[in-house]
């Protein structure tokens, strides 16, 4: 990889992978949304800034998908909506933003006849699990318009790859988690509420099982993947091989945190009932075998680090843990 452009930089992962490309050396330009205020997102505070370039933009533009794609080698494509009680409300913009905004920088990293693209999937295409371990093969169950979309543009990627030979390979990780996560999952939004001094939080439901993996070991299983000329043409799973409830994560965070811990049920923040994923447990056997990537953090080391940079007031100070974040 000599010049890598990644989508999605200014989120929570692609913050990371951008940090960590650079960390490696790699030239990075990094698509960030466009908005008036020109705000990186998360970009804005990292300690790299000025080792990476910058492109305000937005994946639904196909022009401006051709144009931020010229003279790059790698495309690691994480720009989506991911919400999945947003797609809920608003269906199509989930379309817009994932399909076609997929399509888009497909296109144009068509064009720029790039050497590698990795396709950020989600465990949710698998739904709940119809049996455990999760592998590349269970079957794709479309339980929200979330995981419709994200099925179809992987869908897209996987077409590429076979109607025009291009370098595609599909990473579907597990539930990744760290610092910088949003309030809308489920680690951050028990942390703000502990470390707000909470003693009983406000939840959906506790019982579904998920394969949680720190964001450094999903950065490293995307680059890893971008690196192995042997998955293109694959999906490939990256996840820890390992599952929690929701209840045990819980009660994880609160003796991580050194605090008791009472659980509200909140009806708003509860899915549908079809809807909701109820067991998610990863087979991280192929990744290993094709690239030899094992995961590195433990739930609990993750989860410390993560508890440690939600600490530090400024960082707090930017969650609203008294309200749901959708």
């Amino acid at each position: 990889m000599n010049k890598v452009l990644v989508t999605g930089a200014d989120g929570f992962i692609g913050s990371h992978l951008v940090e960590t490309l650079v960390k490696a050396g790699v030239h990075v330009r990094a698509l960030c949304q466009y908005n008036s205020f020109s705000s990186w997102g998360w970009l804005d505070h990292s300690a790299h800034i000025g080792d990476f370039e910058v492109v305000l933009g937005d994946v639904r533009d196909p022009a401006q998908m051709r144009a931020v794609t010229k003279g790059i080698d790698t495309v690691f494509h994480l720009a989506a909506l991911i919400a999945i009680p947003y797609s809920y409300q608003a269906p199509s913009s989930y379309v817009e933003t994932n399909v076609q905004g997929t399509l888009n920088v497909l296109q144009g990293a068509l064009d720029a006849g790039v050497e590698h693209f990795v396709q950020t999937s989600t465990s949710e295409v698998y739904g709940t699990a119809r049996s455990v371990p999760i592998s590349e093969s269970h079957p794709l169950q479309a339980q929200s318009p979330y995981s419709a979309s994200k099925i179809a543009a992987d869908a897209m990627a996987y077409s590429f790859h076979s109607s025009f030979d291009m370098p595609v390979v599909i990473a579907r990780p597990f539930n990744t988690f760290g610092p910088r996560q949003s309030a809308r999952a489920v680690i951050p939004t028990v942390i703000t509420q502990l470390l707000s001094g909470k003693k009983s939080i406000k939840l959906g439901s506790v019982s579904p099982t998920r394969d949680f993996n720190y964001v450094q070991d999903t950065c490293d299983g995307f680059i890893a993947l971008a690196q192995c000329k042997d998955a293109i043409g694959k999906t490939v799973n990256i996840g820890s091989g390992q599952e929690i409830s929701v209840l045990d994560t819980v009660n994880m965070i609160a003796r991580l945190i050194g605090t008791d811990v009472s659980i509200e049920c909140d009806e708003q923040r509860l899915r549908p009932t079809n809807s909701e994923v109820e067991r998610l447990l990863c087979d991280n056997s192929l990744i290993r075998s094709l690239s030899g990537f094992v995961p590195r953090f433990s739930l609990e080391e993750g989860l410390n680090a993560t508890i440690e940079w939600m600490r530090d007031p400024k960082n707090l100070s930017r969650y609203k843990a008294d309200r749901y974040n959708v």
